[in-house]
C-alpha cells in the first residue's frame, strides 16, 4: 500500500538494519525530525543523484530506505545529532517538493530480503566486517549481530567499506546477498595491496 513521508537525500546508503549517525541543522529537517519524534513515523533517506544534501531540493534515486529515529542528541557543536535505523527498502513512486525545498515522497514498499545463511567461502568477509565494527563504537557496536547472515555481512559491508555511492546504490537495489557477497569480493581483491 502507498505511503507518503519526508524524504532526508544523503551521500549515503543505508540498509535495513543497518544505523546511520546524522547531524542536522537546517530548518527543514529540524522540523522534519520535530515532526517525526512527535508523531513517531518514519522517514526516508535515498542516495543523492544530482544535487547537494544542503540548499534546494536534490534528485535521488527511485530506492531508498525507510528509517526510524532510535537516538537523539544535542551535540557538542550545538547541533542535532540523531541515530536513526533502516526498516525496509522502499520505492518512490510520486515525489512534491514543498517551499521549504522538504521533499515529499509516495512510496511502495519493497520485498524484505530473506536471510540466508553465510557460506563458509565468505567467512572472511565476516571476519573483516567484525574487525572494522569492533573498532568504531557508537552506534555500531549495538547492531545486533548476524556474522552468520549473508544478508546482514553484506549489507554492513557495502554501508561501511569506502566504495562508490554508485556501486553502493546498486548493492542497495540487489535481491540476492550470495551475489552481493561475491561483487563485494572481487572488490576486496582489487583493494589488496600486491
Amino acid at each position: 500500500m502507498p505511503r507518503h513521508i519526508p524524504l532526508f537525500p544523503l551521500n549515503s546508503v543505508l540498509f535495513p538494519g543497518g544505523v546511520l549517525p546524522l547531524r542536522i541543522f537546517e530548518p527543514r529537517y529540524l522540523d522534519m525530525i520535530s515532526s517525526c519524534m512527535r508523531k513517531e513515523e518514519p522517514f526516508g533517506i535515498a542516495l543523492i543523484v544530482e544535487g547537494n544534501e544542503v540548499g534546494e531540493a536534490a534528485l535521488t534515486y527511485d530506492i531508498g530506505t525507510l528509517v526510524t529515529i532510535d537516538y537523539f542528541h544535542t551535540r557538542n557543536d550545538g547541533l542535532l545529532g540523531i541515530t536513526v535505523r533502516g526498516l525496509e527498502r522502499f520505492q518512490i513512486k510520486h515525489r512534491e517538493v514543498q517551499p521549504n525545498q522538504l521533499t515529499m515522497v509516495q512510496i511502495e514498499s519493497l520485498p524484505t530480503e530473506k536471510g540466508q545463511p553465510l557460506p563458509s567461502n565468505f567467512k572472511n568477509l565476516a571476519d573483516m566486517l567484525q574487525s572494522i565494527i569492533d573498532q568504531l563504537g557508537q552506534p555500531y557496536v549495538k547492531l545486533k549481530p548476524g556474522y552468520e547472515d549473508a544478508s546482514w555481512v553484506g549489507a554492513r559491508l557495502t554501508e561501511l567499506l569506502p566504495i562508490g555511492l554508485p556501486q553502493k546504490q546498486y548493492f542497495l537495489q540487489m535481491e540476492d546477498p550470495i551475489q552481493r557477497l561475491e561483487r563485494l569480493d572481487e572488490i576486496l581483491r582489487t583493494f589488496e595491496v600486491k
